[in-house]
């Protein structure tokens, strides 16, 4: 069970794994002239915390700052944020009124404006704006994301799932409003946001609307979301998972949907085929430095921290990367992942590049 994902060799890992055999790209780069060499420097893993990005990398614990290229003005990574923030929810907002019947529309309202991060629509408009599009021209598609999100995290957390009773720091949409009408209010979710993507988006050319509806529709199939959870359930109490099964889980169940909105932002944004694969690697690297991340924060995080369940994992006999690999070894590979994303991005103007680089970072540092 080969995953088209891999993006590591097995030196990270130091276990031989058919995955991460072949890298789909280079581990060295050479650095562009207009950058000056880094000072000594500390990353903080605060969320949202204000600096400027980590970026351009020249080895896992060695970095160029975005505040080290010339004439570049500084980046605030919390003030970004909390703006683009600002904006899905209030697009989020518009897009589901609360109207009859009233008792779905409460319920998908509930869980999708039930606050979190916004990584993906964020994700979304950012890779839009850096191949030349604007964040209008980006928001139906964000939107789009984080619907289907909502929806994935309504039913995971049903009880035939993974029976969870929190999320976002509040009761699970199906302690609410009952496991039925959470089924629905998820699937309302999902039928929405094709609708969305498809009356909502303007100045983009037929051609390219319908190539982002079909790679958000793959991103969720049976060739994605859903086939990384079917997975997921067999794998419960399975003594024999290896790091092969546990990639083709994360990078399915996760890393597909984060891949999907970088590259509807590209898409509708109007990069070129060269851009958009290139957005793609990036996004696959980060989608499993997604996952990656959650597995560890899920054994080192309490639940107040996390706003969710913490150690449910452990709990459901879930094979895990710090299962598998240990701690320090899932770190090491959370390591190599942040570099390999953010050499994706070297071909980019690095001014317009910097919220990707500091979304990366943040993704790899974030604490909840």
């Amino acid at each position: 069970m080969v995953s088209p994902y891999a993006c590591l060799n097995s030196s990270v890992l130091n276990t031989p794994s058919p995955l991460f055999l072949t890298p789909l790209f280079h581990t060295h780069t050479t650095l562009p002239n207009t950058v000056k060499p880094p000072p000594p420097s500390k990353l903080s893993s605060s969320s949202f915390h204000s600096l400027s990005v980590s970026a351009l990398p020249t080895k896992v614990d060695t970095t160029v700052r975005i505040e080290e290229i010339e004439d570049a003005p500084k980046f605030d990574f919390k003030v970004y944020m909390l703006r683009k923030a600002h904006t899905v929810n209030q697009a989020l907002d518009a897009a589901i009124a609360l109207r009859d019947p009233e008792k779905i529309h409460k319920a998908m309202r509930y869980s999708l404006l039930a606050g979190g991060k916004r990584v993906r629509p964020i994700l979304c408009i950012a890779a839009c704006e850096l191949v030349g599009g604007d964040e209008a021209t980006a928001i139906p598609a964000a939107c789009a994301v984080e619907m289907i999100h909502t929806m994935s995290l309504i039913h995971d957390d049903l009880p035939c799932m993974d029976n969870d009773d929190l999320r976002r720091g509040k009761p699970t949409n199906h302690k609410v409003f009952g496991e039925d009408v959470a089924i629905l209010a998820g699937d309302a979710l999902l039928a929405f946001a094709f609708e969305h993507v498809a009356a909502a988006t303007e100045e983009v050319s037929p051609t390219r609307v319908v190539r982002a509806i079909g790679e958000l529709a793959k991103s969720i199939g049976g060739d994605g979301l859903v086939a990384g959870q079917v997975v997921d359930l067999d794998s419960e109490g399975v003594s024999s998972v290896g790091l092969e099964r546990l990639e083709y889980i994360h990078v399915h169940k996760t890393a597909a949907l984060l891949e999907a909105a970088v590259v509807l932002g590209a898409i509708v944004g109007g990069g070129s085929d060269e851009e958009i694969e290139k957005l793609r690697k990036f996004a696959r690297c980060i989608g499993l430095l997604f996952q990656v991340v959650d597995d560890i924060l899920d054994v080192t995080k309490s639940s107040e921290e996390l706003g969710k369940t913490a150690g449910k994992d452990l709990v459901a006999d879930k094979v895990t990367y710090p299962k598998l690999l240990g701690l320090h070894k899932s770190k090491e590979f959370a390591d190599k992942l942040l570099q390999e994303a953010n050499e994706q991005l070297l071909g980019f103007d690095p001014r317009k590049a910097a919220p990707l680089f500091a979304l990366t970072n943040y993704i790899a540092h974030r604490q909840n």
